[in-house]
């Protein structure tokens, strides 16, 4: 025997944090540069940096709750159909089940026999996972995608705003924009490691489409002089 350790059970909270942390140094480094090349006092770009971090965080904790839960409550109401199938017509949903396993390379006898045996056991199990593409392992989780989403997104976000505490106003701008490059760099190759996928990919697309933004939020700032 072998040791096995599959990554896709993973995607649920990964996708949050990453989604979470990469959201925070983006946005937070651009509203801390957009208010610094609008502005030449450091403590009007500190009050917005924290203000974008408590509002960020609670912004996606409730966007990520609710998002999920909209997958959830689908998922849920897929369920309760099939469920109600099974309940009612069980000699079409076996015939349904075979179908299945015979397109995927299975000969009639063998297809239900299968069918036959994975119903007997768990009959809604059996449909969720080979008719819908429903397991535990992909299953909509609101409350960790919120807690996973708020929480790294506070983390990624007070990257560029200690950066900006530490640094003199003079050189704000550039340092927070390379200190948060640098940053989406290593969120990239952490979120590449943890899941398996391409390091050098990841890391160049991450950093590549922060520094758009951010590069896009110091133009307006500068053209019309305000904070956005």
């Amino acid at each position: 025997m072998h040791p096995e350790n599959h990554l896709v059970k993973r995607i649920g909270w990964l996708r949050a944090a990453i989604l979470g942390a990469n959201d925070g140094i983006v946005s937070t480094a651009s509203l801390i540069v957009g208010v610094a090349a609008a502005s030449s006092s450091t403590s009007e770009v500190l009050v917005a940096g924290i203000a974008g971090l408590v509002a960020g965080a609670m912004s996606m904790a409730a966007g990520e709750y609710v998002s999920v839960s909209s997958q959830s409550d689908t998922e849920q109401a897929d369920l309760a159909r099939e469920r109600a199938e099974l309940a009612s017509q069980p000699d079409f949903e076996r015939d349904e089940l075979a179908q299945i396993y015979m397109q995927r390379g299975l000969d009639p006898k063998l297809a239900y026999e299968v069918a036959d045996q994975l119903m007997a056991k768990d009959a809604l199990g059996a449909h969720a996972r080979d008719e819908l593409g429903m397991s535990e392992v992909t299953a909509a989780r609101p409350i960790q995608a919120a807690i996973t989403s708020a929480a790294t997104f506070a983390t990624g976000a007070a990257l560029p705003l200690l950066t900006a505490l530490l640094l003199p106003h003079s050189i704000l701008i550039l340092g927070v924009s390379v200190a948060s490059l640098f940053f989406l760099a290593l969120l990239g190759a952490i979120g590449a490691q943890a899941g398996g996928a391409n390091i050098g990919k990841a890391t160049v697309r991450v950093t590549f489409w922060g520094a758009i933004a951010m590069a896009l939020t110091a133009g307006i700032g500068a053209v019309f002089g305000t904070a956005v």
